[in-house]
């Protein structure tokens, strides 16, 4: 098995440089991400460490809080691997790598940021670059791509584990290789990642064909709700607490069914509020996803304090759902008369 070829262009390679500087000069590392992580921030988050120790090093994983991790990717069986739910006593003698959190916010518990070196990897474009080493690249497909250059530019041999979390991380955040972000580097990767070792069937069938039944009731409440709004060019839908209580679900299930809203014919637009399950937080959450380069979603997401990506984006909010409903039309219109 060889090493992954890396494909860091140009204007990266002295971040790169400085993540592999910090890899080599520690050896002790706690690996974490954002709360309600998806398939890049858990692939990202389990390749990081399982690379860690590759190296050599002492390396601990974390996802504060009582949160669960999605079903669909339990069969990366991150607590197998040790993943911790609570800070670790001597959390404040290892170097902090942060993977796929756009802002330091957005970290479990921000008593990480306490650490004495912060590595941030990312691949949003609002990024607001919190760490002592930054490398983000917002053009990447995929936090799950630039941890492939790290590992490369490392030496390290991926396992097949690390390229299954690696290639979950990829096929997640491209929507099966179907979205805008999918480049050529993007698909010559999981290529490298399939002859390493990672297993496409099993990942696809556990990620997009192993759907709990309490989900699928939450997705038809989603879709009972939806409704059509300036002219059919978005859609938008809800979830209240009591939906998740009333069929059995669990909060990451709300997860996906704003991509099924997205689908819908002449959609520009697509949103899904839903009130968290957990009380002492903003009222709403809010996903919002564009189908066109027309709109970007971010800046949207940004005017309330979120952000995201130009065609994938959320933000929280206490407005009531009325008030976000018009907040989102009128967003789009805005956007809409930019680019007439």
């Amino acid at each position: 098995m060889r090493v992954l070829p890396t494909a860091a262009v140009t204007m990266t390679a002295p971040e790169i440089t400085a993540v592999l500087d910090v890899l080599r000069a520690n050896d002790r590392f706690l690996v974490t991400s954002h709360e309600n992580p998806d398939g890049d921030a858990l692939g990202s988050l389990l390749a990081m460490h399982l690379s860690l120790v590759e190296l050599g090093k002492d390396s601990v994983m974390v996802l504060a809080g009582d949160g669960p991790v999605p079903g669909e990717y339990a069969f990366l069986d991150l607590d197998g691997a040790g993943l911790l739910r609570e800070l670790p006593s001597d959390r404040l003698g290892r170097v902090l790598v942060a993977v796929d959190c756009a802002q330091e916010m957005r970290l479990t518990d921000v008593r990480l940021l306490e650490a004495p070196v912060v590595v941030n990897i990312d691949h949003h474009h609002d990024n607001t670059l919190f760490g002592s080493v930054n490398l983000v690249v917002g053009e990447a497909s995929s936090t799950a791509e630039l941890l492939a250059d790290v590992i490369a530019g490392a030496g390290i041999v991926p396992t097949p584990a690390i390229a299954r979390a690696l290639y979950t991380g990829l096929v997640t955040d491209t929507g099966r290789f179907q979205y805008a972000n999918t480049t050529p580097k993007a698909l010559r990767l999981a290529a490298d990642l399939v002859e390493a070792g990672a297993d496409t069937e099993s990942v696809f069938r556990n990620v997009y064909e192993s759907m709990h039944f309490a989900k699928l009731k939450l997705l038809a409440r989603a879709l009972d709700r939806a409704s059509l709004h300036a002219d059919g060019h978005v859609v938008i839908s809800f979830l209240l607490r009591e939906d998740f209580g009333d069929v059995g679900a669990v909060e990451p299930y709300s997860e996906g069914i704003i991509d099924v809203l997205r689908a819908v014919e002449g959609a520009e637009l697509a949103a899904l509020i839903r009130e968290p399950l957990r009380d002492g937080g903003p009222a709403r959450k809010v996903s919002l996803r564009s189908s066109t380069d027309r709109v970007d979603v971010s800046a949207i997401a940004r005017k309330s304090s979120g952000g995201g990506h130009r065609q994938a984006a959320g933000f929280s909010s206490d407005r009531s759902l009325e008030e976000l409903i018009t907040f989102i039309v009128d967003e789009f219109a805005v956007q809409s008369a930019m680019t007439a």
